[in-house]
């Protein structure tokens, strides 16, 4: 539930910094891209949900297979 509710908090302030950049546009390009950096976290955030532990488990990975012997000898 906390996990929604950030990600729905970080969304509606990534869409307010948007709706701000396009009624207001930056004076320079640096002042652009310091803005750009806390949307691309906010968005970053929206979309993946927080950092931290996850729900599943991690994923095993399956033993290697053995070699296939067989085949055409000593080329």
């Amino acid at each position: 539930m906390n996990a929604i509710i950030l990600r729905l908090v970080c969304g509606l302030l990534f869409a307010g910094m948007v709706l701000g950049v396009v009624t207001h546009p930056p004076k320079d390009l640096t002042q652009g891209l310091g803005m750009m950096l806390p949307a691309t976290m906010l968005l970053g955030v929206a979309l993946k949900g927080p950092k931290g532990r996850s729900r599943l488990p991690p994923k095993k990975r399956a033993p290697p297979s053995p070699p296939v012997s067989g085949g055409t000898p000593g080329v």
